[in-house]
């Protein structure tokens, strides 16, 4: 297969094809960015998933058509009508899923180009022309430049520019002064098969109270109105000495991208807000212990990860990073115990030291 497509015009029309998760869109987004910078006149169409475009659906330039997973087998008869008669130079697979290759056979394209075959999970190889270079141990985002590699795009810019409506930043300017600086917890990630990733409330309580008293921070808690987060943010504000703003359950992905764009820091686990925050150029303490941050941690933010993933593998499997699969999980709900209070605030100490 070829690993770099060659195009002798402009195309007219590319697809991309990236669901979800909302990590992973934000990751998407330079590559997008890179194909409009590289071919101005192509008209790119963006399959995604609902909750993804709420955050990025607003693109210019860009033209959005939602996958609901919610509606089971009848979000693809929506999809098969919403693009029949449409048809594409190439279709740029990004995400390797029996779902999003199930969505690909909807789109009609003569190139497909998906990802290397060691990485092309659930079968994404049989639903591909094209694959991207074979690269090991990278990091998500680099991943996925291999796509722009395979287009002959070299070195595009790390441009992401997602629009902020104003309502937005009015719901902002409510909750966050100019002359203070603040802190962004959002404690916990969402919740998966055996992969365990939320820090203690004990915790996060401990570093909202050391953010005020050191730092003067206004502290804000963010995070969805699941019962776990809400019960998670109640329980932080009620054994802190100085009550944090508890926005948890009262922000859409537009909104909390705003608060993350003027927050000073974020704090959060192995999440989606993460890596919203590295849109914006906010700096992100990651807590990781089951996951490998190199991976997947904060694109920008690495020296402020709080990494206790080569030691929860240590001890839970006897291996290092180097001896076993780059995406492997510690499968311990005991893991993230490894982070510290200290190991957090010690972070946070230098970064504010390190200026804005």
């Amino acid at each position: 297969m070829k690993q770099v497509l060659s195009f002798t015009s402009e195309p007219k029309s590319i697809c991309i094809l990236r669901l979800s998760a909302v990590g992973d869109v934000c990751h998407s987004v330079p590559v997008v960015r890179a194909i409009q910078d590289h071919w101005p006149t192509t008209n790119i169409t963006w399959v995604i998933g609902k909750l993804e475009s709420t955050l990025v659906g607003d693109i210019p330039g860009v033209t959005f058509n939602i996958l609901d997973k919610s509606r089971g087998w009848r979000a693809y008869r929506d999809l098969r009508r919403e693009m029949q008669g449409r048809a594409f130079d190439l279709l740029v697979h990004m995400q390797a899923s029996l779902r999003s290759s199930t969505a690909s056979r909807l789109i009609s394209c003569p190139v497909r180009l998906g990802f290397d075959r060691a990485r092309a999970r659930d079968f994404q190889w049989l639903f591909t022309t094209d694959r991207i270079e074979a690269k090991k141990n990278q990091h998500v985002m680099d991943g996925l430049f291999g796509f722009t590699e395979a287009l002959g795009i070299k070195e595009p810019n790390l441009r992401w520019d997602i629009p902020i409506p104003d309502r937005a930043r009015e719901f902002t300017a409510k909750h966050i002064q100019t002359d203070t600086r603040t802190l962004v917890i959002s404690p916990c990630s969402t919740s998966r098969y055996r992969n365990w990733r939320n820090w203690s409330v004990e915790g996060y309580a401990a570093v909202a109270d050391h953010a005020v008293e050191k730092h003067d921070m206004r502290v804000i808690l963010t995070g969805g109105s699941t019962t776990m987060e809400t019960e998670y943010g109640n329980e932080i504000c009620r054994i802190t000495r100085h009550t944090p703003t508890n926005l948890i359950g009262q922000t859409g992905l537009k909104e909390l991208l705003t608060l993350l764009d003027e927050a000073h820091v974020l704090i959060a686990p192995d999440s989606g807000p993460v890596h919203m925050a590295t849109t914006v150029g906010t700096p992100v303490i990651g807590l990781y212990a089951t996951s490998n941050s190199m991976r997947t941690g904060p694109y920008l933010s690495r020296q402020w990860v709080v990494n206790k993933y080569p030691e929860a593998l240590e001890a839970e499997l006897g291996k290092t990073v180097d001896q076993v699969s780059w995406g492997r999980r510690v499968r311990n709900p005991a893991a993230i115990d490894r982070i510290r209070v200290s190991d957090v605030t010690d972070k946070l100490d230098k970064l504010m030291e390190s200026g804005p």
